[in-house]
């Protein structure tokens, strides 16, 4: 039989004891009516909302008070279609407040309307039209900025001269359907290169106050207009 070895000083009730001391002790069981009996009325997880805050916060009325996106980008369709419809009409006067803004949302949508209608003509001229657009643009703003006193942006005289691209959009479209080189072609891009460059000063003058120039404004933009027409031609 094996011995058991005892420590020195320790009876075996002690060991009992010291033993029955070790073991966990059961965790006490609450029921759910006790809970419920104490009167505890808040609700878990639903902290409470304070209006106060939210009708004080700056936060809020910042995001109230700011402009729309559109406004934020330059973009104002009201000023594109009276622009636009300034072209249309060469005998509507201009609206000098309005035409020296710096506006190119719609010069590159005729830009990119000449290009694809001289596309669907079988003429890849892209490159061309944007190059003659903005050198053109660096010649009259140079132009402008000599013969006027106040100055102008090359921004404002891009965004002019890109509206009154518009008319040989028109040109370029009926290119799409009939040759434009005879005797038609050619009257029908004097009176387009006319009307471009007829619009274009009288922007021009208004925005600028340049009385009494418009025939002086409008050469150089009639010249110009004239490379468009011969590309939309040939």
């Amino acid at each position: 039989m094996a011995k058991t070895s005892h420590e020195p000083g320790m009876t075996p009730q002690y060991r009992r004891g010291q033993q029955a001391g070790e073991q966990p002790q059961p965790a006490s069981f609450v029921p759910s009516e006790t809970l419920m009996s104490t009167g505890y009325a808040g609700q878990f997880f639903q902290p409470a909302s304070n209006s106060d805050y939210y009708s004080q916060s700056p936060y809020i009325d910042s995001f109230d008070e700011e402009p729309p996106l559109l406004e934020e980008l330059g973009i104002h369709f009201d000023h594109i279609w009276q622009k636009t419809w300034t072209v249309l009409n060469p005998m509507k006067p201009a609206d000098g407040s309005i035409m020296n803004e710096t506006d190119l949302t719609g010069p590159i949508l005729f830009c990119i309307a000449l290009g694809a209608t001289l596309l669907l003509a079988g003429k890849v001229q892209f490159g061309y039209v944007y190059g003659m657009s903005a050198i053109g643009c660096l010649v009259i703003h140079a132009l402008l900025n000599l013969m006027s006193s106040s100055g102008v942006s090359y921004g404002c005289v891009a965004s002019v001269l890109g509206y009154c691209l518009l008319p040989m959009v028109i040109l370029s479209g009926c290119a799409m359907f009939f040759s434009l080189q005879g005797t038609f072609g050619t009257v029908s891009s004097l009176v387009i290169i006319g009307w471009c460059s007829l619009s274009a000063s009288k922007i021009f003058i208004a925005a600028l106050h340049m009385e009494g120039q418009q025939l002086l404004v409008a050469y150089p933009c009639a010249l110009l207009y004239g490379l468009f027409a011969l590309l939309t031609i040939f």
